[in-house]
């Protein structure tokens, strides 16, 4: 063909160039396949070096978001099924209508300012949402290029939609977050401006990058149902609550261990004891986990049973030395039992290889109290000593575990005298003093962490409390019925008079009996009346089934009947038997 007949536009000559591109294109296309992909790989690669880095739920999906900006997404957000975060399966309320994600994470690129889901807040995807349709069918979902109405499907509200809209938002996929065969909840992305939009193969590497993360983010969530169920646990196995006890103020907390491994041994009690008294008890498993937990929940049991006989301290750590023995789980731990008398204004003390206490003085000055220290519990090595301490109003007994100065940076002797420091320096006597002072004297929180804080303060106005000694012969009786008719009189306890006349009759017949002579008679009014007569004798009395014709042997049988509770306990010097009654409904006392 002539030249202008191709000029005129009938025929156009080929043009060598065109076909030398598109088969340079043709030729290079394997190679530039091969360099995308592994790009895409090494990506990969170092998103499992990225995500996942803690165990902590929330974390792990900021990493997912985190690592998707800029690279494969403008703007992404993480969203997990509120029964996952309450550790139920994923699939749970889907098929009862739309489901309730919580947002955990979103990220995007500097001046997006989009209006996603608020972090940590509560969003149900309904059925016009396309997060819905990624999680019913567990399936990708993209929208390559979004149209006006796509704004609405895609955003939580419509007025965010339109801020997504404006700024210049085009692209959109979601997919599901799958491990193990639960569903968790979904991570979408978007795309704006001038960037490409989202293509197929962007899904299958979110898709990758999904199940990857998913791993993770399953890891954080089964981590954190251990460690839920070993701390429910362990609070289930703690007192709830301090009993109100006269002439002492009980705070406690317990933190536990960031590691669910390492969450169950320590336990702590308090316990009303007859005539005012309080026993604090203070113990650590060597041991941890559900095990640790099973065998703390065994000896606090025999303990607080023990101590409700009341005994003293050091007889109920030798007791509670064979009751760890005769565990299965062949486990040690250590205790500290404290008995305070508001009467005599003492501690008596005694250490199973427990940390010493620390005594705050009213002026601020905290200093260890020097208690012998005997082997831990479940050793075989017994007995224990104990010491009596003078403690004035004001005064705060200190008792802790281990876990709260436990440091491998520090050694033990080091973090006792940051301890005495920070408590000389004043602490929050409430549920926080356990993170005071782990922040304060820098403990990693390795392990549990109990601290239990006792304050001495003045009986008045809470109780009464009438003290007689009584005469070592016949007259003892007489005198200890007077003296009672007298002060339940003063008390407006005219109920109790008659009952506790006779009451006081039967311990004084016995300590003159059984006990060598009568020592002191002590009333106490608090929650209760407590009635105690004291004796020089060593055998505690029991009761005795007496027959018909017998003529003694009855007296602590009807004590038993009129009394809500009584016992016994040995004294350095003889024994004390003490009863206690309910008293009547709104008494009025007569406070002269």
């Amino acid at each position: 063909m002539r030249e202008r007949d191709w000029l005129r536009g009938e025929r156009r000559p080929p043009n060598p160039l065109v076909g030398g591109r598109r088969a340079v294109r043709a030729a290079l296309r394997p190679m530039t396949d091969a360099i995308a992909s592994r790009r895409r790989l090494t990506w990969l690669n170092e998103a499992g070096l990225s995500i996942g880095t803690t165990l902590d739920l929330r974390r792990t999906a900021e990493e997912l978001a985190g690592f998707t900006v800029p690279e494969l997404a403008d703007g992404s957000a993480v969203d997990l099924l509120d029964s996952v975060l309450r550790f139920q399966e994923g699939d749970r309320g889907l098929s009862r209508g739309a489901p309730a994600l919580r947002a955990m994470a979103v990220a995007e690129i500097d001046g997006l300012n989009l209006a996603p889901d608020p972090v940590g807040e509560l969003a149900v995807h309904s059925a016009v949402r396309v997060g819905q349709r990624c999680l019913t069918s567990r399936e990708p979902v993209l929208i390559a290029r979004m149209e006006r109405s796509d704004f609405a499907a895609v955003a939580p509200t419509a007025e965010s939609g339109e801020i997504m809209r404006r700024a210049g938002v085009h692209s959109y996929m979601a997919v599901p977050l799958i491990a193990r065969g639960v569903l968790l909840g979904l991570a979408d992305f978007i795309r704006a401006g001038s960037r490409a939009p989202f293509t197929p193969a962007d899904v299958a590497l979110a898709v990758e990058l999904a199940s990857k993360a998913a791993l993770a983010i399953d890891n954080a969530r089964l981590y954190g149902r251990e460690r839920d169920h070993v701390v429910t646990l362990q609070r289930a196995l703690l007192p709830r609550s301090s009993p109100a006890t006269p002439g002492l103020d009980v705070s406690s907390c317990y933190t536990p261990a960031d590691d669910p491994a390492a969450v169950g041994g320590d336990w702590f009690d308090v316990v009303a004891l007859p005539s005012g008294r309080t026993a604090l008890m203070v113990g650590d498993v060597m041991g941890r986990g559900l095990a640790a937990a099973a065998t703390m929940g065994r000896l606090r049991t025999v303990a607080r049973t023990l101590m409700a006989l009341d005994i003293a301290p050091e007889r109920l750590l030798a007791r509670l030395d064979l009751a760890a023995r005769d565990l299965e789980e062949d486990q040690v731990a250590t205790c500290l039992c404290a008995v305070h008398d508001p009467i005599d204004g003492t501690f008596r003390i005694a250490s199973a290889g427990h940390p010493p206490p620390l005594l705050t003085g009213p002026d601020g000055r905290a200093e260890f109290l020097p208690v012998p220290v005997g082997a831990p519990l479940g050793t075989g090595v017994i007995p224990y000593d104990p010491l009596e301490w003078p403690v004035a109003e004001g005064a705060r007994l200190t008792l802790y575990t281990d876990g709260l100065i436990r440091s491998r940076a520090h050694s033990m002797d080091t973090q006792l005298e940051r301890l005495r420091e920070v408590i000389g320096q004043g602490v929050p006597c409430d549920g926080t003093i356990c993170r005071a002072i782990t922040d304060r004297i820098g403990a990693d929180r390795s392990d549990d962490a109990i601290v239990l804080v006792a304050t001495a303060r003045p009986l008045v106005p809470e109780c009464d409390v009438y003290v007689r000694t009584l005469p070592p012969d016949g007259k003892a009786a007489g005198q200890a019925r007077t003296a009672v008719r007298e002060q339940l009189l003063k008390w407006g306890l005219e109920e109790l008079v008659d009952t506790t006349e006779l009451v006081v009759s039967e311990l004084v017949g016995n300590a003159l009996r059984y006990g060598n002579a009568p020592g002191e008679l002590r009333l106490v009014r608090h929650e209760r009346l407590s009635v105690e007569v004291s004796d020089s004798g060593p055998d505690l009395p029991q009761i005795q089934h007496a027959d018909v014709s017998d003529e003694s042997g009855r007296g602590l049988q009807l004590i038993n009947m009129l009394c809500r509770r009584w016992g016994s306990c040995r004294t350095p010097t003889g024994k004390v038997v003490w009863v206690e009654q309910d008293l009547p409904m709104f008494p009025e006392a007569d406070v002269t």
